[in-house]
């Protein structure tokens, strides 16, 4: 027998979902733009501000749920994973409007900048991978993809390690190309540290257990 309270539920989904193909979007635009040297600021700011505004309204018709229809446990286990879900999507968002400003306000052309000993075509790729990987186990509340988001965020986390050694190396690097390769390659992290929030958000939601899917401990920002 369906529920009052199941209609909300459905309603936070869908904008879960909504935020889920958004957040890709942005993610996706912004780190081929800057593998590219090109101009989309401006749009992904707007993105990243309707990922902020969804969040919001994510917060909004939880708080309106419990008020209205007093869920019992499994439910609030499913508004509290949804509302954090939510905040890991937006930060996507801000991540990728923050990597678009790198060249612009540095004012680096991108081709003088990309070295070809740092795995850095790497890392965006494995990016992409743990960003898709987590809208689909948003999508699906699978618990074979949170755990496979964990398996990629330790690659991630090595290549990020083997881009910082490789920066240490490298032979007359401007410092301006050195901070842009530093910023791009540390919000690239953060991304696939939120992309385990949400695998350990979805592992809640379905079993109740908590756990960490992240190989290291991280500063949360």
């Amino acid at each position: 027998m369906s529920r009052l309270i199941d209609t909300g539920l459905e309603q936070l989904s869908r904008l879960l979902f909504k935020m889920g193909d958004l957040a890709e979007k942005t993610v996706s635009l912004s780190l081929d733009s800057y593998m590219e040297g090109l101009e989309v600021q401006d749009k992904v700011r707007v993105w990243s501000e309707t990922l902020v505004a969804l969040s919001e309204q994510v917060e909004e018709k939880a708080i309106e749920i419990i008020a209205r229809y007093q869920p019992v446990a499994s439910d609030l286990r499913i508004i509290e994973s949804y509302m954090k879900i939510a905040y890991d999507l937006s930060r996507y968002g801000r991540y990728a409007w923050d990597i678009t400003f790198i060249y612009k306000r540095l004012n680096v052309n991108s081709a003088d900048c990309m070295f070809p000993s740092l795995p850095i075509k790497e890392l965006k790729e494995k990016v992409q991978d743990i960003v898709h990987t987590s809208i689909e186990a948003v999508r699906k509340s699978e618990i074979d993809l949170a755990k496979k988001i964990g398996e990629i965020e330790n690659e991630v986390d090595a290549v990020y390690y083997e881009c910082l050694d490789k920066l240490v190396e490298q032979d007359r690097i401007t410092t301006k190309c050195l901070i842009t390769n530093l910023l791009f390659i540390r919000h690239l992290e953060r991304i696939a540290d939120h992309a385990s929030y949400i695998g350990e958000s979805i592992t809640y939601l379905v079993t109740g257990e908590r756990i960490s899917l992240r190989g290291r401990m991280s500063n949360e920002s």
